[in-house]
């Protein structure tokens, strides 16, 4: 089972039967956002494209992915997200040993505050009761096809919107048009739609439309917000807590450690509040 404890509520890829996984996310592959709104999409419009083409795998394909199969693509996917995070984060560390020192200090009080600011405003729970709400959609699927039509649409936008991958990724799109966090998460978001189409039927395709306005709306937004962190320290400072976000999310693929990570969402916007008020 690849459950995301402190993501979102996990979700089956085609059935009872079968190996749970949740929609999740990654953060970096190089996409200049200077080139233009569609360019710093670049990462929603993949994951919308995993959407459809999931459906379609689940509709035409002979059978679905054995267990075996499940299991290595998580390893793979936890290995990927583990570099993804390091990597990040590395990158946000720069100049002087001292000076790298107080940015991962600033990261660290940052995440702290993050969390506890998350955990006032109960972000986790909140994702929780909507994930839940999704698995019950699941759990009362089979009944006529127009309602299984609907059911499908809407326990898919539920569950492929409300991780914080989706945020995360959205963010990193929108202020440096990486997109390392939507590529992982539109790899997962497609094989649980390739599962989903046979519990669902065809209605689970369209979340990618919702999907794609959400975490498109989200890149767009940090992408105006760019302009205020120009300067580089404001910028490195989202990459490190960004990173270690990223990495905290391998630990959950890899079902080593639980995080309640949406609460530490606010992370984001702490860290380079903080190295403005520090310099």
């Amino acid at each position: 089972m690849l459950r995301a404890s402190g993501l979102s509520e996990s979700y089956p890829w085609r059935g009872p039967d079968t190996v749970p996984i949740t929609s999740l996310a990654f953060v970096g592959l190089p996409c200049p956002v200077s080139s233009g709104r569609t360019r710093a999409m670049l990462g929603t419009v993949i994951n919308g494209a995993a959407i459809l083409a999931g459906g379609a795998a689940g509709i035409f394909a002979a059978r679905q992915l054995t267990e075996q199969r499940q299991l290595s693509i998580k390893v793979l996917l936890g290995a990927f997200t583990v570099y993804a995070g390091l990597s990040t984060a590395w990158s946000g560390l720069n100049g002087s040993l001292g000076q790298a020192g107080k940015q991962l200090l600033i990261a660290m009080v940052a995440m702290s505050l993050g969390r506890i600011a998350g955990r006032l405003c109960r972000i986790q729970a909140t994702l929780n009761k909507v994930g839940g709400y999704a698995r019950e959609k699941f759990a009362t699927a089979g009944g006529p096809s127009t309602s299984r039509f609907a059911d499908g649409f809407i326990t898919c936008t539920l569950l492929f919107c409300v991780g914080p991958m989706s945020i995360l990724g959205a963010i990193q799109d929108g202020l440096e048009g990486k997109i390392r966090v939507l590529v992982i998460k539109s790899v997962m978001d497609g094989l649980a739609t390739m599962g989903f189409v046979a519990t669902f039927g065809r209605g689970v395709m369209l979340a990618a439309i919702p999907v794609v306005a959400y975490q498109g709306t989200i890149t767009l937004l940090a992408q105006h917000l760019r302009p205020l962190l120009a300067q580089p320290d404001l910028l490195h400072s989202v990459n490190v807590v960004g990173g270690l976000l990223v990495f905290c999310i391998a630990m959950i693929i890899l079902e080593l450690k639980k995080f309640e990570l949406a609460d530490y969402l606010p992370s984001l916007a702490f860290a380079p509040a903080l190295t403005y008020l520090l310099r």
